[in-house]
């Protein structure tokens, strides 16, 4: 982690061509540092922060008056800090019917700021200040202050999951991890006002810059793991499977169980794993086949690369069979060595520092934060299936010269649909997670794509496919936004890497113009926002007969338009 004189250096040079986002920031105490600690964070994020600092306690204010700087600013987000020690200032002024109240009132706060706006609102949740009046009898106690400030904290994680614009920054979490004393500096806030001191300003301005990150759909998806010494201890091919160390009782074998236990949690969230080291592939995968004290077992794994190749080459390979960016993975190695060469030839790849003792794995990676996300889906469990059933594809592929003959051979059907209370949360996160096919990037909540579905201008249309290896579940978005009476608008088109080549493009046209002449438009208006990640698609309005228009946007009239061929069956009801 970075300190904040590192940070505040970062903004003497801001690299050009940042991608720009504006950020509102207010506090109830001083937040010029945490300003800094912000806009320094972003850089190093690739974000060029236009930040807006309210002056000093003025939430309400700024929320309340619509004529205020912060709506005239219009931000993409809004981060909004009260403090502990504001408000065990409010509760020592009140009689104990109040300070009964001081949880829900403030509950009561959050759930009215989030009405007042469309941005996202970034609110950093309460570390604990234990006042000591009643000891650990507080517990028994709901008019202590300890006891409002943990109800508060549990009540704020449901209105988070109620109210789609609202997220919680675990600040609490982060002084449980480092300790109050590191957190707050009692002489400075004495002279200053302001609560987090130095050393605490790079931890929270990083979390705040996670939850940003992953509600621009910048987020880890990928975890390659090296195997001997990183999951389990010793050398597979010099010890034998059962010379390794694994396992739940005393020594190291129970570091390494429990850091797989992790992995394996990371895995049911939706986090593709992968394997990566130098071994003879039998070796390697015996202790997943056989060892009783593994966690990891084989069908864990999306793509398992074990022979004597470079592993630049092999996570190069990985990256080829996932089709994702390198940005979006991970690669745990306890050899510095192969660290270092990772992060020479693939630098946009995170390669965390793992500490010498692997007893220290956990600890360490936790303090990371490596994989925030702005949604989650009961689908995203059976992601790694997804890309274990899409590398037997691409192997299947390769056993034809044809490739009409490969697409034929398929046998796809897709279902198509629109936006239901079924299919929302994972149409929401497709927007969230989509970054190189994607016309647009737009970004939805599920609220947000709750209300398109309502919406008479819109005309939303949701898109899953099977053939014969499965289900790929949904993995196409089309928003349509009604213009004038001969036009319609492409919204948003955005498609998982997935299903590339295999003629879901020509499909979704053709889906498309069925639906725009049924409507009785003449014409349908594309749009290609450039952004650094979605330039595979640059050509692709061209490459389906559109005509530039010019400034980014195209034309098809429909007069003019043949169904192109694909090889996709629509699903019967």
């Amino acid at each position: 982690m970075k300190d904040f004189k590192t940070l505040k250096k970062n903004l003497k040079t801001i690299p050009a061509g940042l991608s720009s986002v504006k950020v509102a920031l207010l506090g109830d105490t001083a937040t010029q540092f945490l300003a800094t600690a912000i806009r320094g964070e972003g850089v190093d994020r690739g974000l060029d922060i236009n930040l807006f600092e309210a002056d000093f306690n003025q939430v309400q204010q700024q929320f309340f008056d619509p004529g205020s700087e912060l709506y005239a600013f219009q931000p993409d987000y809004i981060v909004v800090f009260q403090s502990t020690h504001k408000w065990l200032a409010q509760h020592a002024l009140r009689d104990e019917s109040g300070k009964a109240q001081l949880a829900d009132e403030r509950l009561d706060f959050v759930r009215t700021i989030c009405s007042l706006t469309n941005a996202r609102i970034i609110y950093l949740n309460y570390p604990e200040i234990d006042d000591s009046v009643f000891g650990s009898y507080a517990n028994r106690v709901p008019t202590s202050f300890i006891w409002q400030v943990r109800k508060f904290n549990y009540h704020l994680m449901e209105l988070s999951q109620q109210i789609q614009n609202l997220f919680v920054c675990d600040v609490s979490a982060l002084q449980a991890k480092f300790g109050r004393d590191l957190f707050f500096d009692a002489s400075v806030y004495t002279s200053t006002e302001m609560i987090l001191s130095i050393d605490a300003l790079p931890w929270v301005s990083a979390r705040i810059l996670d939850i940003l990150c992953a509600l621009r759909g910048r987020f880890k998806k990928c975890l390659i793991l090296d195997l001997d010494n990183t999951i389990w201890g010793g050398v597979v091919g010099d010890d034998g499977m059962e010379g390794i160390q694994l396992g739940h009782g005393l020594g190291i074998g129970k570091v390494f169980t429990e850091f797989q236990m992790w992995i394996k949690k990371l895995k049911d969230r939706g986090i593709i794993l992968c394997i990566c080291s130098k071994n003879d592939e039998d070796k390697a995968k015996e202790p997943f086949e056989k060892h009783p004290d593994m966690v990891l077992r084989l069908d864990d794994i999306a793509v398992f690369m074990a022979n004597w190749d470079t592993k630049v080459d092999n996570i190069r390979a990985i990256q080829q069979i996932l089709n994702i960016g390198f940005d979006s993975m991970v690669f745990l190695d306890d050899n510095p060595f192969e660290r270092n060469i990772v992060r020479e030839h693939i630098p946009d790849i995170t390669v965390p520092e793992l500490p010498e003792d692997p007893a220290d794995y956990l600890e360490f990676l936790y303090a990371q934060n490596l994989f925030e996300t702005a949604s989650y889906s009961a689908t995203d469990k059976d992601r790694t299936k997804q890309y274990q059933v899409e590398a037997q594809r691409t192997s299947y592929a390769k056993s034809f010269k044809d490739e009409a003959a490969f697409l034929r051979s398929l046998n796809m059907v897709s279902k198509v649909e629109g936006f239901t209370r079924f299919n929302t949360p994972r149409v929401a996160q497709l927007t969230q997670r989509s970054n190189q096919f994607n016309l647009r990037t737009v970004r939805y909540t599920e609220g947000e794509i709750a209300a398109v579905a309502e919406n008479p201008d819109r005309i939303p249309i949701a898109f899953s496919l099977k053939d014969k290896f499965g289900d790929n579940g949904l993995i196409c978005v089309i928003i349509l936004e009604k213009l004038d009476a001969d036009s319609l608008f492409i919204n948003t088109w955005l498609m998982s890497c997935r299903v590339l080549k295999r003629g879901m493009e020509d499909f979704t046209l053709n889906t498309i113009v069925a639906v725009a002449r049924e409507k009785g438009v003449k014409r349908i208006i594309g749009e290609y926002l450039p952004t650094p990640k979605n330039g595979m698609v640059r050509e692709h309005y061209d490459r389906l007969g559109f005509k530039p228009l010019g400034e980014g946007r195209y034309e098809l009239r429909l007069d003019e338009y043949t169904d192109r061929t694909c090889y996709i069956q629509i699903e019967s009801e």
